[in-house]
């Protein structure tokens, strides 16, 4: 999972600590970027920021909600259905 973030981001924060708060129960990667960091990042996430990243898709944008990060997370670590 990657967060997008920036400094001085309150959204972000709060973001941030719904991840964080998962995180132990269940043990995901987690990866933060600071979009200021890269001028592509800044272009495409600007004022859309804090944006989640689940393998690869965005699945947040702006606020993060736990409940639905939780199912999502699950539902990725489901065995599919052959």
């Amino acid at each position: 999972m990657v967060l997008y973030t920036r400094p001085g981001c309150h959204l972000c924060d709060v973001a941030r600590e719904t991840v964080l708060s998962l995180r132990p129960r269940l043990g995901f990667v987690f990866d933060e970027v600071d979009i200021e960091a890269d001028e592509e990042l800044e272009l495409e996430y600007g004022i859309r920021i804090p944006v989640v990243e689940i393998d690869g898709e965005e699945a947040f944008e702006v606020t993060v909600d736990p409940i639905q990060l939780e199912e999502q997370l699950a539902e990725r670590d489901r065995p599919s259905r052959s």
